[in-house]
């Protein structure tokens, strides 16, 4: 599961914007980045279908600007242990 955000800073405003707090620990964190478990798997079988490790370095570059920063320093975080495992 991708690193989450500290719970003092939710906390810090759940108050303010609870739906926001409550999307961000049910959906982002419980849902989403917790798919990124998929990504170890796409990236080596792409790895082993010829790709190389500075392709997908470019294809998680060009991510943090159509997906997110946050998705994309997860995407970096789970490639460079699938790099570090070969």
């Amino acid at each position: 599961m991708a690193p989450q955000q500290p719970a003092s800073a939710r906390d810090q405003v759940r108050d303010i914007v609870p739906a926001l707090v409550d999307l961000s620990e049910r959906v982002l964190f419980g849902e989403v980045w917790d798919r990124e478990k998929q990504l170890v798997g796409h990236l080596q079988r792409a790895l082993d279908n010829g790709l190389k490790q500075s392709e997908l370095s470019e294809v998680i570059t060009h991510l943090a600007f159509y997906a997110g920063w946050p998705a994309a320093m997860t995407a970096a975080l789970v490639a460079k242990q699938v790099f570090e495992g070969r």
